[in-house]
């Protein structure tokens, strides 16, 4: 068929494209487009999927007949040059993207972050036209006052508010080596330009750097004095880990760190100021050294609670069991602080689940352990006792469990097993949930040892700028 329109303004049209492996079409929206002298290749993105599943695809699999063009939405605006400003104006995010071309660079600038990562002072801001009138600009500057008056969003990573910046919703990486592992990127992550040309990057595996080629990679493995993570390692249980990095101190690394982390969580954005922050890397350990696993963030000083401000298992090792381990992590720290915690929202999708099968198998191995072989099927959650029966309160399960009592209070809501009943809330296990969840219990073979954690609460309240 032939497009009536050069296909390079195809961007933003709505079109059926063949899924992979499949007869079936499913809706997606033209992203990018790459001409070359024998072909065409389009950047998709499949409505209601999740972007990590966006591809270039080829011609063959579009159905051009049913494409459809982007409708303009107006915004609703009481000024008459609102359509005027939306056309001059654009968002600078709190934390800016250096381009390597306005900064000092070194001769190793090609495979050093130092200088990519820089933090504005100035919040979120708007340019304005220079042919409004002074009544409109300083209606303007107020509604940018409103902006400069929010409180930065907390966490390494910040919820990603660019979601509409098409750069950003494009995967720039195709491959990424680090140790034994090639790995395909799901999502964007702000490498250098002239890095993310190339069909993969390499990555050392023990502080992170990235290269462009093999070579230079075994030449700086021949000079990289790291075996393991740079911090202190408060945990190890062979063949498993854990290293308290400050972010403050070893900031290299915890940037190259996001910037892995970034390639595939989609719902942050990268907040470059790591000296807030603490950094609990998971290693696996054999001959080589200590070989990255996953990791989890969080502030030094969190004024909601937060246990965990970013969390990731790298995708070699994922569904292991490692993802849960991070989690119980957390909360043993969080049990030694003496507090109940909760990981920063949005969550991902994978996230989330992990996080709800760990509160679900953490409370019913509570509620199993505390009444043991007991006879009784139904537990009072209100710390009442009907004819001698077990009571178990709300307060005393996050008491237990460091789990902030709305986590509590949603687990067992969405296990079902959470009834009011006489003017109290009742859990009621039945055999069923007792049986399901030994049997899940049984199959978790990774499990932090709380006697081998050597770690020390700090006041980072007296410590100054940390």
């Amino acid at each position: 068929m032939v497009i009536s329109m050069p296909k390079r303004n195809l961007e933003g049209c709505r079109v059926p494209v063949k899924l992979k492996n499949s007869n079936f079409f499913h809706t997606a929206e033209i992203l990018s487009v790459k001409e070359f002298s024998d072909s065409t290749l389009y950047y998709v993105h499949f409505e209601d999927y999740n972007k990590r599943l966006d591809e270039w695809v080829t011609t063959d699999r579009i159905d051009f007949d049913k494409l459809e063009f982007p409708q303009k939405k107006l915004l609703k605006d009481s000024s008459s040059t609102s359509l005027i400003s939306l056309q001059n104006s654009s968002h600078v995010i709190e934390a800016s993207y250096v381009p390597a071309s306005s900064r000092g660079s070194s001769p190793d600038r090609e495979n050093s972050s130092d200088g990519l990562i820089k933090t504005s002072s100035n919040p979120l801001k708007r340019k304005r036209p220079e042919e409004f009138s002074k009544d409109k600009e300083k209606s303007k500057e107020g509604s940018a006052m409103e902006v400069e008056c929010q409180p930065r969003q907390t966490g390494s990573m910040i919820s990603n508010i660019n979601e509409q910046d098409i750069v950003t919703r494009m995967r720039n990486i195709e491959w990424v080596e680090i140790g034994r592992y090639k790995i395909k990127p799901w999502y964007f992550s702000p490498y250098p330009q002239e890095i993310c040309t190339l069909p993969c990057i390499y990555l050392c595996e023990y502080c992170l750097k990235y290269l462009k080629s093999l070579s230079c990679l075994r030449r700086h493995l021949e000079k990289c004095t790291l075996r393991h993570p740079p911090g202190n390692e408060i945990y190890r249980k062979i063949p498993h880990s854990f290293f308290e990095i400050d972010g403050r101190k070893n900031k290299a690394y915890a940037q190259h760190l996001c910037l892995l982390a970034k390639l595939f969580l989609d719902h942050k954005t990268l907040y470059y100021d790591t000296d807030p922050f603490l950094f609990y890397v998971l290693c696996e350990i054999d001959t080589r050294g200590y070989h990255l696993v996953g990791y989890f963030s969080k502030e030094k000083e969190s004024s909601e609670d937060y246990n965990v401000a970013c969390i990731l298992t790298l995708p070699p090792y994922q569904r292991k069991g490692y993802g849960k381990l991070l989690i119980e992590f957390s909360y043993e720290l969080s049990k030694i602080e003496g507090k109940s915690g909760s990981p920063e929202k949005p969550l991902s999708d994978l996230g989330m689940l992990s996080y709800r099968s760990y509160w679900s198998q953490t409370i019913m191995e509570l509620l199993i352990s505390t009444f043991g072989q007991s006879n009784y099927s139904s537990y009072s959650s209100s710390g009442n006792s009907e004819n001698q029966e077990p009571a178990l309160s709300i307060n005393e399960i996050v008491e237990k469990t460091s789990i902030k009592r709305d986590d509590v209070i949603s687990t067992l809501s969405n296990l079902n097993v959470l009834y009011y009943i006489k003017g109290q809330h009742v859990i009621y296990l039945s055999r069923e949930h007792w049986d399901r969840f030994r049997s899940q219990a049984q199959k978790r073979n990774l499990r932090v040892d709380p006697k081998l954690i050597r770690w020390n609460l700090k006041d980072w309240t007296k410590r100054g700028r940390w």
